[in-house]
């Protein structure tokens, strides 16, 4: 994992308080470890700029702070682990605390409640999923970590990597149903392999599992020498596209600190709904043949008829997947009219080829009857139809749904309501950001 450490010389230590020693700290991400007088590790943390983390439990807002306040006292010493990357100092982090056992890790040492990944190795194809209450069985566990939003950004970066699957399908190789899905979008834009339409075998799926176990493990330099050597073996075999995909993985594996701030992949989570009962439940309300694995919404922004925009969020498997989140600029549309507005964007966004983007199994539309018909109407003239069309209107939270005169009314406590409120909810501020984006712009120029 490239880690290193040069903070180690004790006639440095004996000389120089804990708060001169992180100013030598470097500008990188890492791990830190906060010492007592008798050079006991009480405390560990990740950061991604070591030197500017560590530096801030020397200021007087830490001690005032009461997550810090009871071990900042107590530091005599600090020392610290570069790693390449974010995610490295993620993952080490947890494996630290796990073996060192702070004295204030204490509560994430032994509580239940902080966040695991785990991957269900008995399966087929097995699937690595994020959890509070980690199975005892069949399971490969990591963790606990002492940041979900982190670790859920770590899992969309290292999904790039390792393309496994996050979804909740119960996938039988024998099952000829798989056969016939379709994937989802996460295998379109390269960061799923399609195991749920069985466009990888179970053996070469769990290779990738393999390897990514070997990276959690920290196993980074002997994982990429071994990819190396079967990327060669390839080559000499003329296996070029078994070559060329393990030369991406090596590299992806190397620049792991070019993928940015891991913060910047986190998925919002949607704490007021449960996303599997509310999949379930729009199957069952608008009888659909299968559970709907993809969403997508839609809404329009502007102020009085200015800077006409519209978003298109996306939800799988009941929760967003901001890689799918889309953004437009309404360009043939003139003075207020919004139904106008989202049949230029549904135009737009289902010309597009459906390989590349696949159809959502619920198109949902932020308004009454007149932007569904509207939508409907510019759908006949694209390539591909959603499944289902529907409208949901904002005040009595009215489901228009096609050729139906009256609107559905679901209880305000229904999962499946909570789950298009959510989506429509989320389009909405998606849009209202872009909206407010272009305004900021427009009146900066002015004042040029």
């Amino acid at each position: 994992m490239s880690e290193t450490s040069d903070v180690n010389d004790k006639d440095f230590c004996n000389e120089n308080s804990a708060a001169d020693r992180v100013r030598l700290f470097p500008h990188a991400p890492g791990v830190y470890l906060m010492k007592d007088l008798a050079q006991r590790v009480i405390y560990i943390g990740k950061a991604k700029d070591l030197r500017n983390r560590a530096s801030s439990y020397f200021h007087k807002s830490a001690t005032d702070d009461p997550r810090t306040a009871a071990f900042v006292p107590e530091i005599a010493d600090v020392d610290y682990i570069q790693t390449q990357s974010e995610v490295d100092a993620l993952l080490l982090e947890a494996r630290l605390i796990k073996d060192i056992q702070p004295k204030y890790n204490r509560d994430l040492k032994d509580s239940k409640t902080f966040p695991y990944l785990q991957i269900r190795t008995r399966e087929p194809f097995p699937r690595v999923e994020i959890t509070r209450t980690p199975k005892e069985h069949g399971v490969r566990l990591f963790g606990p970590f002492t940041n979900s939003g982190g670790l859920r950004g770590a899992i969309v970066v290292l999904q790039k990597i390792f393309k496994f699957r996050t979804c909740s399908l119960d996938i039988r190789p024998n099952d000829e149903r798989f056969n016939w899905l379709r994937p989802c979008i996460l295998h379109s834009i390269h960061q799923c392999s399609g195991a749920c339409n069985f466009r990888i075998t179970s053996a070469e799926y769990r290779k990738n599992i393999h390897r990514l176990i070997r990276f959690l493990e920290g196993n980074k330099k002997s994982l990429i020498a071994s990819l190396k050597r079967e990327m060669k073996l390839a080559a000499d075999e003329r296996s070029y596209e078994i070559a060329a995909a393990l030369r991406d993985q090596i590299h992806d594996l190397e620049t792991l600190d070019k993928h940015g701030n891991i913060e910047t992949h986190v998925q919002p989570e949607a704490f007021a709904i449960d996303p599997r009962r509310g999949v379930v439940g729009l199957k069952k309300i608008f009888k659909l043949e299968s559970l709907p694995r993809t969403i997508e919404g839609i809404d329009i922004a502007h102020l009085g008829g200015s800077d006409m925009v519209a978003s298109l969020v996306c939800f799988t498997d009941g929760l967003p997947f901001k890689s799918g989140y889309r953004r437009y600029k309404i360009k043939s549309v003139t003075g207020i009219d919004d139904f106008a507005c989202m049949a230029e964007v549904v135009t737009r966004r289902f010309a597009q080829d459906e390989d590349s983007n696949p159809t959502p199994d619920i198109l949902l539309i932020d308004g009454g009857k007149g932007q569904l018909n509207a939508v409907l109407s510019a759908l006949k003239r694209t390539q591909s139809q959603p499944k289902l069309v529907i409208s949901l209107a904002k005040k009595d939270e009215e489901i228009f749904i096609p050729n139906q005169d009256e609107p559905l009314t679901l209880s305000r406590h229904s999962f499946a309501l909570r789950l298009l409120q959510y989506v429509r909810d989320e389009a909405h501020r998606f849009a209202q950001h872009y909206h407010h984006i272009l305004r900021r712009n427009r009146f900066t120029q002015k004042l040029q």
